[in-house]
């Protein structure tokens, strides 16, 4: 392996930001995540890569392994790739640099993942920086946001989302059952408050509030209970491309690292 790896856990938009901003530092960065993966906000991540092969994220493609060890033989720097393979298969052969978490479970207990990596970083609530992992950013909307902690865990999940010309947790919609969904919206798509915009196991799924799709789960993902799946926004809200939170986060990853001698600045 002729440049360090960084393997990140997860493909929504906070992830995509994080190995976009590893990738411009000159790390391969491994993405790895579950297949068919439920991610609404695909204009923000490289989630479609998992369904499409590859995505593209503000000019940065990302590919689909199924081979992440031999990719990591060949892989350059900036190179980004995703692999739908349970981590536990290939990592102890990967021996990446750098490892995080950068799943966003909010209410999860991680495992504690400290020696996976020689730098292993978790990213918003129920981490603990020297208990579960090196490092911790906290990712709350805020004073601390992108902010490094190195010792203790990071805020706990506040719950309410941060409002959008006056739309808050209700320009959401969460899935009322478990189901398969389908759609044929798209991204950046404007709807009208009440239509329909997709339907999970037949059931119709509407649009909450007037104004432009920014998260819509691909069609076809099996989803659970209580999964966000589709989230409406004002008209002229950017749906494409890296989000303020999600870099801030972000370049919290990267003062994290340096922290620790690595990456070398830029």
């Amino acid at each position: 392996m002729s440049v360090p790896i960084a393997l990140v856990r997860g493909v929504n938009d906070v992830a995509s930001a994080v190995a976009l901003e590893l990738a411009r530092h000159g790390l391969a960065v491994l993405m790895v995540e579950a297949p068919a993966p439920a991610v609404p906000r695909r204009g923000q991540s490289f989630a479609d890569a998992a369904f499409d092969g590859e995505a593209r994220l503000e000019g940065e493609t990302a590919r689909l392994t199924a081979e992440p060890l031999s990719w990591a033989e060949q892989a350059r720097a900036g190179e980004i790739a995703l692999t739908l393979q349970a981590v536990d298969d290939f990592a102890p052969a990967l021996a990446p640099a750098v490892w995080i978490d950068a799943r966003m479970r909010k209410r999860a207990l991680p495992e504690d993942q400290r020696g996976r990596a020689p730098r292993v970083i978790g990213l918003g609530p129920n981490f603990v920086a020297g208990g579960n992992v090196d490092l911790a950013i906290e990712t709350a909307w805020g004073d601390t946001l992108g902010a490094v902690i190195e010792a203790g865990p990071t805020s706990a999940f506040g719950g309410e989302p941060k409002p959008i010309g006056g739309y808050g947790r209700e320009r959401y919609v969460y899935a009322p059952a478990a189901g398969v969904f389908h759609t044929t919206y798209r991204i950046g798509q404007a709807v009208a408050a009440g239509e329909i915009v997709a339907h999970l196991d037949g059931q119709p799924i509407p649009a909450p509030k007037p104004g432009i799709l920014r998260g819509l789960t691909h069609d076809g993902v099996r989803i659970k209970p209580g999964t966000k799946c589709v989230e409406v926004v004002p008209e002229g809200t950017p749906v494409f491309g890296v989000g303020a939170r999600p870099a801030a986060i972000a370049a919290g990853v990267i003062a994290a690292l340096r922290r620790r001698g690595f990456p070398p600045a830029a």
